[in-house]
C-alpha cells in the first residue's frame, strides 16, 4: 500500500529547492507570493539562485539542501523550483530514514521524476508530479493547473477530462499511476529506481527531444517489459519535438502510437500533462482510473 503524505494546513511551510538546474531567484519570486497567499510559510532553500555552471549548485551542495529539507520535521512539502538535470548524480547519497518515517509531498516534474520514481519504488511513497515555481510567473498560477495543485496540497482527490484524440485505444483501467518524463523513465532502466509497470497506468511526457530518439526511447521501455503488463497508458504532451536534416518520416506521436497499437490496454494521446502551460498535477504511486471512451477521457484519483 502506498503511503500517501498528510494534507497540507494554513501555516504550513512549503520548501523551494532546486536539485538539478540552475534558477534564477526572481524566477520563483511570483511563486513564493502566491504560496503566501495560499495561507503557507514558504522557506527558500540555498540552492534558489545558486548556481555552479549548469547547475544550482555542487552535487553536494545539491543533497545537503535537499536532505536538509527531507529530514526537517517543519518542512511539510517540497517544490522544486525547477528539473533540468542533475538528480542523478545524486539520488543515491541521499538519506530517507527520517522521510520513510514522516513522509511529505515532493513536487515537481522533468528531471524530478527520478525523485519520484525513487519514492515509489524504494519507500513506497506517493508525490506529487506537478508544475513548479515558474509556472505561476506572468499571471499564470490563477490557470486551472496551478489551481488544481492548490487543491491537490489541501487533499482534494484529483479529475480531470480531456478531449478524445484519434489514436486514443478505448477501454476503462484502474492501478497505481506511475511515469513522467519518458527521457528520465528510460533513463532508470537497469537501477534500483525503475519502475516495475505491472498492473499500473503508466503516463508519458517529453520536450526538445529529436524525433528518432523518442523512436528509441520507446523501444528500449518495450525490450525492458514495461509496456507489455500495463493497465493503461496515459501520453501527454510531446512538446518542441526535433527532426533529424534527413527526416525520420513520422512525428513523435504517430511512432508512440505504432508501438502500443498492439496493446489492448486503453490508450489516450494528448492528456494535458506536458512541459507547456497544460500540465496538471497528478498524484504519482496513487490508485487511479482511466476511462477511454468514444466522447471524453477521464483520469481520477480512487
Amino acid at each position: 500500500m502506498t503511503k500517501v503524505p498528510p494534507s497540507l494546513r494554513k501555516g504550513d511551510t512549503i520548501a523551494i529547492v532546486c536539485p538539478s538546474g540552475y534558477m534564477p531567484s526572481e524566477k520563483a519570486a511570483t511563486c513564493i507570493e502566491v504560496l503566501k497567499e495560499w495561507g503557507y510559510k514558504v522557506r527558500v532553500g540555498k540552492t534558489l539562485g545558486n548556481q555552479f555552471h549548469y547547475f544550482s549548485g555542487t552535487d553536494e551542495e545539491r543533497r545537503n539542501d535537499l536532505q536538509l529539507m527531507l529530514d526537517d520535521p517543519t518542512v511539510k512539502a517540497i517544490l522544486c523550483g525547477r528539473g533540468g538535470y542533475g538528480m542523478s548524480r545524486i539520488i543515491d547519497t541521499l538519506d530517507f530514514t527520517k522521510f520513510k518515517k514522516s513522509p511529505k509531498w515532493i513536487i515537481g516534474y522533468s528531471d524530478i521524476t527520478l525523485l519520484h520514481a525513487h519514492l515509489y519504488t524504494q519507500l513506497k511513497a506517493a508525490s506529487l508530479h506537478s508544475p513548479m515555481a515558474a509556472a505561476f510567473n506572468d499571471g499564470e498560477f490563477t490557470n486551472e493547473y496551478i489551481q488544481s495543485l492548490k487543491k491537490a496540497l489541501k487533499g482534494n482527490k484529483l479529475s480531470y477530462k480531456t478531449a478524445v484524440h484519434p489514436f486514443n485505444q478505448q477501454g476503462k483501467a484502474s492501478g497505481e499511476l506511475v511515469g513522467g518524463n519518458l527521457s528520465l523513465v528510460a533513463h532508470m532502466i537497469g537501477s534500483k529506481s525503475a519502475y516495475n509497470c505491472k498492473g499500473k497506468i503508466l503516463f508519458l511526457e517529453d520536450v526538445g527531444e529529436y524525433v528518432y530518439n523518442i523512436d528509441r526511447m520507446m523501444i528500449q521501455l518495450e525490450r525492458s517489459g514495461m509496456l507489455s503488463q500495463l493497465a493503461g497508458l496515459i501520453i501527454g504532451g510531446f512538446t518542441e519535438m526535433k527532426d533529424t536534416v534527413i527526416p525520420f518520416g513520422a512525428s513523435a506521436i504517430e511512432l508512440i502510437q505504432e508501438r502500443v497499437s498492439k496493446y489492448k490496454y486503453p490508450v489516450c494521446f494528448d492528456f494535458p500533462v506536458s512541459h507547456s502551460r497544460e500540465n496538471y498535477p497528478v498524484k504519482v504511486g496513487v490508485k487511479h482510473e482511466l476511462v477511454v471512451g468514444k466522447r471524453l477521457v477521464q483520469l481520477k484519483e480512487l
